[in-house]
């Protein structure tokens, strides 16, 4: 599954400003081919800045004004959300297909290059994780070697980057950043990774020195709270804090991820350690909605609300944890479906609780993640001819249009049988809370709930399954 929120702007065509073009104006326009929407949202971090409805040719183009202020620049398509590097006179355009984003980003412009060594690096970390997650398996001494000398490669790589085209502070400031932060993020989660459930063993075996750099570490980084690194760093970070913390009290030799006394710790850790406002309270949500999300302890869920509303000062990010809270809440066993409406490949709108006719399993899909389209597929077509007595539903949960939606279907060859896609996505959103997208509900002919937060990947689903039969 492939992350998508980072420094993403691709060109294929410079625009001529004439007279106008200076280290004053800044350009940023693109084309989008395979559209998902009429227009994409410009965003400066967070606040919206315009929004820029695509011409005939499904291209735009926006010019900032006099009070343009040098970063990161963000443009929503859709549910794509990509980020760029914008200085005083850049021009830059971007050409992406959304059927295959990633493989289809072409750069071209003033601006371009810092813009394409900064993805390569995207992409290449990318293949790194994969590499990690193998070498955390490996003695400590050995893992912290190994990780030193991908950093010492990418230090090499950049200076012969700034030797060649003399970059602005701004753009070295960031990719000496993405070295470091990815290179701690490595470190932060081998506890996690290596083999076995002995966290504590783990910590202990540990070189004396392997988290020095901590003590250097600026958990309120006003500049970079909105780095996709430097949020992978939090959360990783504070993972780790959180479960020496936590090692430090508990006696239970097995460490697992939803024990109440770890998450307690890790929001503990985040209250004493950051000050910065945003980057306090958007970790809070983050770990907030994780929790809910994959906890079934209702009582535990309520511990930890509490943890969380007292320590978070952001009103509407508390009110979305209170509404998700409320939907985990509704999604309990014996609950009764919620009314959610879906279109059949018919575009006829029907109420799926009128699609139950036996025992069934909902799951999800969004085009943003295409390997979980097709490893969810394969799985629900595998479970099918085990247990032909239950129903696979697959619900599209992403706000395009049918015509993509139905494209998307065609292309994979798909069976028609059990597809549909939400009519409100955003609502429906919300009334299932979904999240995250591995999450699917049992549900009898009846339109009961029977476990409102499973996952078909886990091991004792069939479990589940063949108890649901036997109800």
């Amino acid at each position: 599954m492939r992350l998508y929120i980072y420094i993403v702007c691709v060109v294929f065509t410079f625009i001529s400003c004439g007279k106008e073009t200076s280290e004053k104006h800044v350009f940023l326009g693109g084309e989008i081919i395979n559209k998902n929407t009429d227009y994409v949202i410009l965003y400066d971090a967070k606040e919206v800045i315009d929004t820029i409805r695509l011409d005939g040719r499904n291209r735009f183009s926006y010019k900032f004004e006099k009070d343009f202020k040098p970063g990161f620049y963000t443009f929503r398509h859709g549910a794509e959300v990509q980020m760029v590097l914008l200085e005083p006179g850049d021009s830059i355009m971007f050409r992406l297909n959304t059927y295959d984003f990633d493989e289809s980003l072409v750069y071209t412009g003033k601006g371009a290059k810092k813009n394409n060594y900064l993805i390569n690096d995207f992409l290449e970390r990318e293949i790194e994780e994969k590499e990690v997650f193998k070498y955390c398996q490996l003695d400590a001494k050995v893992f912290e070697r190994l990780l030193d000398s991908i950093k010492a490669e990418k230090n090499i790589k950049l200076i012969a980057f700034e030797d060649k085209y003399t970059p602005s502070e701004m753009f070295s400031k960031i990719a000496q950043a993405n070295i470091d932060y990815a290179y701690y993020s490595s470190k932060e989660i081998y506890p996690f990774v290596h083999y076995g459930y002995d966290k504590k063993s783990i910590m202990e075996s540990l070189p004396e020195d392997f988290y020095a750099y901590r003590k250097v570490i600026n958990y309120n980084d006003e500049f970079f709270k909105h780095n996709f690194n430097y949020i992978t760093f939090l959360r990783s970070s504070f993972n780790n804090i959180g479960l020496g913390l936590h090692l430090e009290h508990s006696k239970k030799d097995k460490f697992k991820w939803m024990d109440l006394c770890y998450n307690l710790c890790r929001l503990e850790a985040i209250d004493s350690l950051v000050i910065n406002p945003d980057i306090k309270n958007e970790l809070l949500y983050h770990y907030g909605i994780s929790f809910l999300a994959k906890n079934k302890n209702l009582e535990h869920n309520d511990i930890v609300l509490k943890s969380l509303l007292a320590k978070g000062t952001d009103k509407k990010k508390n009110d979305k944890i209170l509404s998700y809270n409320a939907s985990v809440n509704r999604l309990k066993t014996g609950e009764k479906f919620p009314e959610v409406k879906v279109l059949n490949l018919d575009n006829n709108s029907v109420s799926i609780n009128n699609v139950f006719n036996k025992p069934s399993v909902v799951y999800f899909w969004s085009h943003m993640y295409k390997d979980f389209f097709d490893n969810s597929h394969k799985r629900a077509k595998e479970l099918r001819k085990k247990y032909p007595e239950v129903d696979f539903i697959s619900v599209n949960i992403d706000c395009y249009s049918t015509d993509r939606w139905h494209s998307t279907l065609k292309k994979k060859n798909c069976s028609p049988q059990n597809e549909y896609m939400f009519e409100n996505s955003e609502q429906s959103i919300e009334q299932l809370a979904i999240y995250p997208l591995t999450k699917v509900i049992l549900v009898d002919k009846e339109s009961t709930i029977v476990n409102g937060h499973s996952n078909m990947f886990e091991s004792s689903f069939e479990e589940e399954l063949l108890a649901m039969l036997n109800r």
